[in-house]
């Protein structure tokens, strides 16, 4: 299926956001990423405290995706402080990626999310073609995860992987998996 195209796209990296684009994106997260409450374990979804916080935070770029009417239809995090990034640890990065350390090209996408009626336009390939970009400028590493859910049931790890070779010469793989396991105790052994 040929992918669709949006009519006019601007994508801006910005710094910080105001409170109305905020705003807009909040809602706009909580719509795209609500149902990884009961979809994933861990939790995937930034309270609305931390989300503004991390709008407002410098250090995280934000692809800035807008349509030809301004309205906000995707946006995209990444950043090259990994100290942004609570559930990564900087001390792996540093350890495998040494070389890549010392020019501070080592990143981390937080989320890309597009506005529902915009999905099966040229939104996501057009704001992480900007990102990979800068990326392959910088012959940079960049991290991401996804939970077992958009892994598994939306397939996005191997549709990411497809994308970024469509884009540049670059090598995907699984760096590490986190397994969550539960007990569900039905009662005392009865022998």
């Amino acid at each position: 299926m040929a992918e669709a195209v949006a009519p006019t796209l601007d994508i801006t990296v910005e710094r910080e956001l105001d409170d109305e684009t905020i705003a807009a994106y909040w809602a706009l997260y909580r719509e795209t990423f609500a149902e990884l409450e009961v979809r994933a374990m861990a939790r995937h979804l930034l309270h609305e405290h931390e989300f503004v916080e991390e709008m407002k935070d410098a250090r995280v770029m934000k692809y800035v995706a807008r349509d030809a009417a301004g309205e906000v239809v995707g946006l995209s995090t990444l950043t090259r402080d990994l100290e942004t990034v609570p559930w990564i640890s900087p001390g792996w990065w540093a350890h495998h990626y040494p070389e890549h350390t010392a020019r501070n090209a080592v990143y981390y996408l937080g989320f890309t999310l597009v506005r529902h009626d915009q999905r099966q336009t040229n939104v996501m390939w057009s704001m992480i073609s900007t990102i990979v970009e800068m990326l392959v400028e910088e012959r940079a590493v960049c991290g991401y995860d996804y939970c077992k859910f958009n892994n598994e049931v939306l397939n996005l790890g191997p549709g990411t992987e497809a994308l970024l070779h469509r884009i540049a010469d670059v090598e995907v793989d699984a760096a590490d998996t986190q397994t969550y396991y539960r007990a569900l105790f039905a009662g005392p052994r009865t022998s």
